[in-house]
């Protein structure tokens, strides 16, 4: 008989693991406690090992990427305290291989993956159901269930567990404890949110910064989207910053900064949204990632943050690396598990690091960490932009000649 893993989780972890799990012989189900699965979700840069784990998974062909066309001249600005605007080095000005996307992008390749295409057997979702209790036995886990909506609970077995319920996971308060035991604070809120129309005097897919010491906002343009909003701020009051409507707080943290018309012009977007994210960023740093029959992926075991900008690259990594370990150790999950872990650590490792250097690229720490971090970014910027322009000159060349 096929082994069962439970899922709990219905995002980009939680169906990569799925994937992974069917790929190694087992019969994954996942257990999503929203109603529907969620669609739409901001703007995400995913790096090479993201663009080669999607591709490991089988979906690449369903993955929509919205990358825009470089221009001489570039794509990305930065507007300074008198309103000017200068090019600057943009997110997508890096080695290729990097895609952008949204997160339902990814999201609505990976459901695809879960959901078959004739060649493969679907995975089994329920909505409306959370686990309440997890207990681990001598031959696997029982576990209590509970539909949402009416509160009726019942209880199921499997081999193996796997939380993929993000950085505030109930499974890993059930099985490991307390959130405060791994959540490292880093004093800093963020708010993303989808806009209806470009910032005026823009092109429909450039990118704006406009970064001030302890507060920054980021506008993304896109190939064939309106563009994404981007606000992170540090603060040291991180309970207070829930303690009323959200959209509040960001007008307060932003306050001083809403003459600037790009400023005026996001802010004026949030408030017409239908959604968006407003939370606080944590890191989650834990010594091991399973105990038994029950292991953490993406956000729930190691969220990096979003300064990052690596959470979905190394969530999809995460699921094809625990389908393989199955896959090599089919008769010994301990080995299994072991073996996932010690080869992705060192690479979740880095990356939670270079997170630390990445947050004084997104909002500045301090007047003179902007002044010293605009001089190198300009540096790069014109290194950078001498590269692409001399590849975008030979490809209109080569592209000239071709017609």
């Amino acid at each position: 008989m096929q082994k069962r893993a439970l899922v709990v989780g219905l995002g980009i972890a939680g169906m990569s693991a799925a994937i992974g799990l069917r790929r190694a012989g087992w019969t994954p189900v996942i257990f999503e406690r929203a109603a529907e699965r969620r669609t739409g979700g901001y703007f995400i840069f995913m790096f090479p090992e993201g663009v080669q784990a999607v591709a490991d998974l089988g979906i690449a062909d369903h993955l929509h990427t919205r990358n825009p066309e470089w221009r001489p001249g570039g794509n990305s600005w930065s507007v300074d305290r008198r309103g000017r605007r200068k090019p600057a080095l943009g997110l997508l000005d890096a080695p290729s291989g990097v895609a952008a996307v949204l997160r339902g992008d990814i999201e609505a390749a990976l459901w695809h993956g879960i959901t078959g295409d004739g060649t493969e057997d679907a995975v089994e979702v329920r909505f409306g159901t959370t686990p309440v209790e997890i207990t681990e036995g001598d031959g696997g886990v029982r576990v209590l269930l509970e539909d949402v909506g009416t509160g009726k609970q019942y209880r199921e077995d499997f081999d193996l567990v796997v939380g993929a319920d993000g950085m505030r996971s109930s499974v890993r308060r059930m099985v490991f404890g307390r959130d405060e035991d791994y959540l490292a604070n880093w004093k800093a809120m963020i708010c993303a949110f989808q806009m209806k129309e470009q910032v005026p005097s823009y092109e429909a897919s450039d990118s704006v910064i406009v970064s001030r010491p302890k507060r920054a906002m980021w506008v993304f343009g896109l190939a064939d989207h309106a563009p994404c909003a981007w606000l992170t701020y540090r603060t040291e009051d991180i309970p207070d910053r829930f303690a009323g409507p959200s959209i509040e707080q960001v007008r307060a943290a932003f306050s001083g900064m809403d003459n600037d018309p790009v400023v005026r012009h996001v802010l004026h977007s949030l408030e017409q949204a239908p959604d968006h994210v407003f939370d606080s960023i944590h890191q989650v740093k834990m010594p091991r990632w399973s105990k038994g029959r029950v292991v953490l992926v993406g956000d729930a075991a190691w969220c990096m943050n979003t300064y990052s900008a690596m959470g979905s690259s190394s969530s999809l990594r995460g699921g094809v690396a625990l389908g393989v370990a199955l896959r090599e150790h089919p008769g010994d999950l301990a080995a299994a598990l072991d073996a996932w872990e010690t080869g992705l650590r060192p690479y979740i490792t880095r990356q939670q690091r270079s997170a630390r250097i990445k947050q004084q690229r997104f909002v500045p720490s301090s007047r003179l960490a902007e002044a010293l971090g605009s001089v190198v970014l300009d540096l790069i910027h014109r290194v950078v932009h001498r590269r692409m322009a001399a590849e975008y000159t030979a490809w209109s060349a080569l592209s000239g000649t071709a017609r």
